[in-house]
């Protein structure tokens, strides 16, 4: 597979900075993009693949929910290899999902894939023992963040499990400010200029709504999961597990 393209969408000085979409020219740059802007993004893909040899089970679906290029669905493939079960992906991002489909069926063999244009708020979910939810909680509209993660809980068989991964908020004003200065420097440490970080973040202001993690806590309770943790954390990345 080809090296992704550098991402230097933002790297000119721009007058009028327009929403972050996932348009073709996002979806062409966002292997490297991810990368070289979330933390730890490499480690927890890799442990949903792991993850996924634990609670995946025969004859169930697992859903990777705003699957973008397909990171977390590849890693469930990988390791679950012959296993009898469905993984259905889903973004509302055309641009994306044509790449994701390349990729996909670049990987070959593997469990079968199904994927799906849509809204994750609009599809249905059953029969569910894995569920993803990769850093796209946080471009639902806030209000309606509890009615999907309540779907999602009843989708799931019992003893299912949802990985949620989440950029954080942080109520303490001083922790707010350490964790995202230090994600600066990480972007700045993987080749970003403070022209890129700006003008990045100015376009995301309205489009991503991060949260405190007590917050997560509270809503995956609300939706009725019996236990959430935390299993990740890198500076105002963070990963959690819960368990229905």
């Amino acid at each position: 597979m080809n090296s992704p393209e550098r991402d230097a969408l933002y790297a000119r000085p721009v007058a009028k900075i327009a929403d972050f979409a996932f348009d073709e020219q996002v979806a062409r740059v966002f292997a490297d993009m991810i990368q070289r802007s979330v933390p730890g993004y490499e480690t927890i893909t890799s442990a949903i693949g792991l993850l996924s040899t634990r609670y995946v089970r025969p004859g169930s679906y697992c859903y990777d929910l705003g699957c973008a290029l397909g990171a977390a669905t590849l890693a469930m493939r990988r390791h679950l290899k012959e296993r009898n079960c469905v993984i259905i992906a889903v973004d509302n991002s055309p641009a994306m999902l044509a790449r994701c489909r390349e990729i996909i069926q670049q990987a070959h063999a593997g469990i079968p894939v199904e994927i799906v244009c849509a809204d994750i708020r609009d599809i249905k979910i059953h029969n569910a023992s894995m569920i993803v939810l990769n850093f796209t909680l946080q471009f639902i509209p806030p209000e309606e963040r509890l009615a999907l993660l309540t779907k999602v809980y009843r989708g799931l068989l019992a003893g299912g499990i949802l990985i949620l991964s989440e950029k954080l908020a942080f109520a303490d004003a001083r922790q707010q400010t350490l964790h995202t200065e230090m994600h600066h420097a990480f972007k700045k440490a993987h080749g970003y200029s403070e022209l890129e970080i700006s003008q990045k973040r100015a376009a995301l202001d309205k489009v991503l709504l991060p949260e405190t993690l007590a917050r997560h806590k509270e809503r995956l309770q609300q939706a009725g999961f019996a236990s959430c943790e935390v299993w990740f954390q890198y500076f105002n990345f963070a990963s959690l597990i819960a368990l229905k």
